[in-house]
């Protein structure tokens, strides 16, 4: 797959691809997409709204790492299968980010007393079809990363097409 440019929800500039790592070996950030049974997994932050879980990685793990640890802090979800989606590249105005995008299968969620900075897990059946028009939805859902990244999830890891 050739690499997608495009602007996010803040107007930067951002370029997605599928191939593997090619932007860093080492990026600091991660993204999960996850599956629990027959529904989606995503958290909500206090701040940011409705996402799927991710942040930074920690010194002295990998990207894969994080992302499994990510989605366990954010949801108490336990990834059984975590699969390379994607890169992308977000040039800010002070900095640029590369993250991970991960396919996440989880299965089992712990209940916690404390998911971090998220309110804990959302279960929904289907994706909303233009989250980019909920306000109740992350900026981080708003841009082409999660449409680009669906498909690839589709195509490549779900025997059907949910959404």
């Amino acid at each position: 797959m050739s690499e997608h440019v495009f602007k996010d929800f803040y107007r930067n500039t951002v370029t997605y691809s599928t191939e593997k790592d090619p932007f860093s070996n080492d990026p600091k950030h991660v993204w999960v997409v996850c599956r629990y049974r027959e529904s989606w997994l995503l958290t909500r932050h206090p701040s940011r709204g409705i996402e799927f879980p991710g942040g930074k990685v920690e010194k002295g793990e990998s990207a894969d790492e994080a992302a499994v640890r990510e989605v366990h802090e954010e949801t108490g979800g336990h990834v059984s299968t975590l699969y390379y989606v994607g890169q992308y590249m977000v040039e800010g105005r002070a900095e640029t980010v590369i993250k991970n995008v991960y396919f996440a299968e989880v299965d089992r969620l712990e209940k916690k007393d404390s998911y971090f900075e998220t309110e804990g897990p959302l279960l929904l059946e289907r994706l909303p079809h233009q989250p980019k028009k909920k306000k109740n939805y992350s900026f981080i859902m708003k841009d082409d990363v999660l449409p680009l990244s669906m498909k690839e999830i589709e195509a490549r890891f779900l025997n059907t097409a949910s959404s």
